[in-house]
């Protein structure tokens, strides 16, 4: 096996200034540890030839693999392609195919070409051309005394088009890497440090090829295992061996693995079930709707929701009752039982779901400060109702009540559908 480090080098202004963020290189990094590639160093610089080529220089010392992003562009700011021309001492050239690929591109999409568009099919004659079939910035790789690089659009689909068409399967062919098998197990409702006393005889107890990563976010906590070896599939079945071990110790609070979303994994439970689901957001203004509607299929059990910011729709549109808003307040835990009862019987659906809080800055009060959120979940013979305290930060409030809502639903489900 090769231990084969790499460097990430992020270039634009945009990006030094704060009007982007590089999720490119958050990206990359993912994908080059999944294949046991190491990131030494993620370098960001701005449109200037100095710091460019000095991050070049200082790359080339450090990494056998350089991936470059952004800079690509046709206008005279975008200086990556010339300045990697004058660092590997090269000219620039037509390449042909490379100038077809540009004039096809315009071509299927009625767009018209500039000279400026022309000149991105002119490349530095050292490179490899490679085919960008998603834009119009083609990727360049170079190679020079055992490092390898490679230059690609800052666009991020683009990007990945390239790594995982181009750049992966190059590196697989070029390295001898070694065998890493990543396992996350995601939970939710519970903290990191609860967690990890729940656990701590079990990750005592890994041997020492498995290590345990706490990926901690917002309302979630992910359990990273990372097996290093020679065979993949020994390694898979070491792992799920080792998640067998700990799921009895947390398993209530298990909602997926890998790349599953808890939005995703409720889907499936409701799909699987032929279960419905409806929602009446007050302090979550639609969020939760959001969240249900990002997964593909969600049509099959979704039917809908209420977003009654005003008291008098949630008489008007919810039924909640005049009497339970004079006496006990639009954030109340009456007025979310409500609320849930009333969406679901609406939409007629299985399961209603409910918010009603004060997500802040204003409005809040010494009994019910800034951050006091009311949820409910109702079904057919129950009724669930959470109090959560949250924060100060009205954004981090409405995700965090996403996240607490969907959780409920998840808790519901179980328990009522064995």
């Amino acid at each position: 096996m090769q231990l084969v480090n790499a460097e990430i080098i992020a270039i634009g202004d945009e990006l030094l200034y704060g009007q982007i963020m590089d999720t490119n290189s958050h990206w990359i990094s993912q994908e080059l540890d999944l294949m046991g590639v190491k990131v030494v160093r993620k370098t960001t610089v701005g449109d200037n030839r100095t710091d460019i080529l000095a991050a070049f220089e200082a790359a080339e010392k450090r990494a056998h693999l350089i991936l470059i992003t952004g800079g690509l562009g046709p206008t005279q700011d975008d200086l990556t392609k010339p300045l990697l021309a004058e660092y590997f001492g090269c000219e620039i050239i037509e390449f042909p195919e490379a100038v077809a690929a540009v004039t096809e591109f315009f071509r299927k999409r009625g767009r018209e070409m500039t000279q400026l568009n022309i000149l991105q099919g002119h490349l530095p004659s050292c490179c490899t051309y490679v085919p960008n079939e998603v834009g119009t910035a083609p990727g360049m790789w170079f190679e020079r005394e055992g490092t390898y690089w490679m230059s690609m659009p800052g666009v991020p689909h683009e990007m990945k088009k390239l790594m995982k068409d181009f750049v992966l399967p190059k590196l697989s062919g070029i390295f001898n890497l070694p065998v890493i098998y990543h396992k996350v197990v995601k939970t939710v409702g519970i903290g990191e440090s609860w967690l990890a006393d729940l656990i701590k005889d079990w990750e005592n107890s890994l041997p020492d090829h498995i290590r345990l990563a706490y990926l901690p976010s917002l309302g979630h906590v992910k359990l990273r295992l990372t097996a290093f070896g020679t065979d993949k599939n020994e390694l898979y079945q070491q792992v799920e061996s080792q998640i067998s071990k700990v799921i009895p110790l947390i398993d209530k609070y298990i909602y997926g693995y890998d790349d599953e979303s808890l939005e995703s994994a409720i889907g499936k439970l409701l799909k699987n079930a032929g279960k419905t689901l409806a929602l009446a957001e007050s302090c979550s203004g639609g969020y939760v709707s959001h969240l249900v509607t990002t997964v593909p299929g969600s049509s099959d059990y979704f039917q809908g929701s209420v977003v009654p910011y005003h008291n008098q729709f949630k008489e008007n549109i919810l039924g909640v009752k005049s009497e339970t808003l004079a006496s006990f307040g639009a954030v109340s835990e009456q007025t979310a039982m409500e609320m849930a009862e009333g969406v679901r019987r609406i939409f007629g659906s299985d399961f209603g779901l409910a918010s009603t809080g004060i997500a802040g800055p204003d409005g809040g009060s010494e009994e019910k400060p800034v951050g006091t959120v009311w949820i409910a979940c109702a079904g057919e013979g129950f009724l669930e109702t959470r109090k959560l305290q949250l924060t100060q930060d009205r954004m981090l409030n409405i995700q965090l009540t996403g996240v607490s809502v969907l959780n409920l639903l998840r808790i519901c489900f179980n328990q009522n559908n064995k």
